[in-house]
């Protein structure tokens, strides 16, 4: 009894955990399977037929064919890969250009306008982009900028949730720290560039872990802003894939999963920090 009343608390976490990682383990299983098996498994989806799908954890004939088709004999793949290696990296370059110096002067210069400026930068981001689409299309229209990357890379750059985390970390800087730098005679840029930066660096790092886990699965943008398929990311190639090529599908989602779940293992602690510090009120 004892032993039960140890475990039971920890049965719910387990369960939920392994929903979560059960359809990863179906996925990578899916991606191992040849044509044939996945047709047996599938027909009843493929086939608009009645009963259910079928599933097996682990593949019964395991294959790498599906990943050689994907590497080898599928050239649109590595295009649209780099158009999303393109996009979210470039979009994090201009967050940091932009989103670091905003932080750092809604942090440190107190007013009533910056104030203000703050508010506004809360409501946008709040915002969600089915509200804010018609009018960038037709902004976006106007300047000619239309079925280019440049569609999807400047209004990233300009996003205002980094602006919010790293500005918290920024605000957690005691006042007596830069205060002590401005009596040695450091300047504002100074000030900005040896203390707030390598102090603030958690909150930086936890803002492109973010950053780059929503552009590298970016829809909504591209679907509305790209027509061109040759500019188009791997977000919207895998739902091109059709049915008949379930195993193509299969590895094309394990190969675009693997980028996000680096990234996310790197900068899992610098995450946690900001999740801990966007909590905290002032």
């Amino acid at each position: 009894m004892a032993k039960l009343r140890r475990y039971l608390p920890l049965s719910l976490p387990f369960a939920l955990s392994l929903a979560v990682w059960l359809p990863l383990v179906f996925l990578a299983g899916g991606s191992l399977m040849g044509s044939l098996e996945l047709s047996e498994n599938l027909a009843p989806v493929l086939s608009d037929g009645e009963g259910y799908a079928a599933w097996d954890l682990l593949p019964r004939y395991p294959t790498l064919r599906p990943y050689v088709e994907l590497l080898f004999d599928s050239p649109q793949f590595f295009v649209m890969f780099w158009n999303s290696v393109k996009l979210a990296c470039g979009a994090l370059l201009g967050q940091l250009v932009t989103a670091v110096p905003a932080a750092w002067w809604f942090a440190q210069y107190r007013g009533r306008v910056n104030r203000g400026l703050f508010t506004v930068y809360i409501v946008l981001m709040l915002m969600p982009f089915q509200v804010t689409m018609v009018s960038s299309y037709l902004v976006l229209n106007a300047v000619g900028l239309l079925d280019t990357h440049w569609s999807i890379l400047l209004p990233a750059a300009f996003s205002t949730f980094p602006v919010f985390l790293i500005y918290r970390f920024f605000r957690a800087i005691p006042r007596a720290v830069i205060e002590s730098a401005e009596i040695d005679g450091a300047n504002a840029f100074q000030v900005f560039w040896h203390i707030g930066l390598p102090l603030g660096k958690a909150g930086i790092a936890s803002a492109l872990v973010l950053g780059f886990l929503e552009l590298w699965n970016l829809i909504e943008q591209p679907m509305t802003f790209l027509e061109t398929k040759s500019l188009w990311p791997l977000s919207l190639y895998l739902p091109q894939i059709t049915a008949g090529k379930a195993g193509l599908a299969l590895a094309a989602s394990v190969v675009t999963l693997l980028p996000a779940i680096l990234v996310f293992l790197y900068g899992q602690s610098y995450l946690e920090q900001g999740i801990i510090a966007a909590s905290v009120k002032e």
